[in-house]
């Protein structure tokens, strides 16, 4: 019944892997700078210019690998010109909050990710 729904949502029945590799990946080096300077106030755990920034990311667009509610975290990163945070975010996941495992950037606001190297 559970393969049932997941094909019927659309979904592989690999699993997280497919959804892993469904993702186009990224260098950090080829995303714009404020990408790098988001990286490295993670990696610093801080301080962040936006309250919202560290907050858990849901993955209610079920692009990224279904994980547990609470491994993904997002950050903004800054738009020159914008008057607010603007569409662009870097999403990691997993522990250490300062050295998780996965980086995924998206530019238009969660409808689409790739998944970040080279951080």
């Amino acid at each position: 019944m559970l393969s049932v729904i997941a094909l019927a949502a659309g979904l592989t029945l690999a699993g997280e892997a497919s959804a892993q590799a469904a993702l186009p990946s990224c260098a950090l080096s080829s995303l714009p700078a404020e990408a790098t300077t988001t990286a490295n106030l993670i990696k610093a755990g801080g301080p962040f210019p936006y309250d919202q920034d560290g907050q858990v990311f849901q993955n209610r667009e079920g692009i990224l690998p279904a994980q547990p509610a609470s491994y993904y975290h997002e950050y903004t990163v800054k738009t020159p010109g914008s008057p607010d945070r603007g569409a662009r975010r870097i999403v990691t996941g997993g522990t250490p909050l300062t050295s998780p495992p996965n980086w995924y950037y998206t530019g238009d606001h969660y409808a689409s990710f790739c998944k970040v190297t080279g951080v």
